[in-house]
């Protein structure tokens, strides 16, 4: 199925969504979606019923969101709808080490669909786990094995932790706060193979599909590049005598 087609199906599943949440005055709900469906959302917003609506992905900065058109406002759109899972090695002295694509393959070859797995934390050689609450008894009683390594798996049952996301610092020059060049910065890339990141539909910011790489940086804006991971651009420090622009920002690891 060609990318235009697909992109028909998901605006008209929105407004299948949100006509019936606001004619059966009910809450409906969306899979985990990605940024290029939240940046879709956002464009066909005035295009859909005048209901209110929440994205959320389990905790503040989780970038994989479900889409709530809440038709119930005496219902609290996400209560008990995500549910986050603990993945711990039965014995981590002996246990492999784990990345993002470890745990979603694991998860995905027991027949798990990827719309219903929201983000996947990863810290030293634990996993958490955010999925739709009715799949995690599923997924507590059958995930048993992540690469070679036995695990425990246990939803937790109050508020995930709160987990700190590990960042490195990264400062230099650019020519200017131009999305092509902060983001060559960030990866240690060419401008030029910036730019085909851009005009393919591959740079988020703070969800959002940006194609121009002439959009200037706000400070605080969360990027996003698939394929090669997010930063947070905290803005510029200073200007340098010969005009270039010092800038900071947070790259996620």
């Amino acid at each position: 199925m060609d990318t235009e087609k697909e992109e028909q199906l998901f605006k008209k599943r929105l407004l299948d969504l949100a006509r019936t949440a606001c004619n059966k005055n009910l809450n409906t709900y969306t899979d985990f979606l990605t940024l290029n469906e939240i940046s879709i959302f956002h464009s066909m917003k005035s295009e859909l019923p005048d209901v209110d609506c929440e994205l959320f992905g389990g905790f503040d900065s989780a970038e994989r969101k479900i889409l709530c058109f809440c038709g119930d406002s005496s219902v609290k759109a996400f209560s008990g709808y995500i549910a986050c899972l603990k993945i711990t090695p039965l014995n981590k002295k002996y246990s492999d080490d784990f990345n993002h694509r470890d745990f979603l393959g694991s998860i995905m070859n027991l027949g798990i669909e990827r719309g219903k797995i929201g983000d996947i934390l990863v810290k030293e050689k634990e996993g958490y786990v955010y999925c739709e609450a009715k799949l995690s008894v599923f997924l507590a009683e059958n995930l048993q094995k992540i690469k070679h390594t036995n695990v425990r798996c246990e939803i937790l049952e109050d508020e995930a932790p709160a987990i700190t996301v590990d960042f490195k610092e990264i400062k230099g020059s650019v020519a200017s706060p131009r999305l092509d060049a902060v983001i060559a910065l960030a990866f240690q890339s060419s401008r030029s193979s910036i730019l085909s990141l851009i005009s393919g539909g591959k740079v988020f910011v703070d969800g959002k599909l940006v194609e121009s790489n002439s959009y200037q940086l706000k400070e605080n804006e969360t990027v996003s590049v698939r394929g090669y991971g997010k930063f947070i651009y905290k803005g510029l420090e200073n200007q340098t005598k010969k005009g270039r622009y010092y800038v900071s920002l947070l790259k996620y690891i």
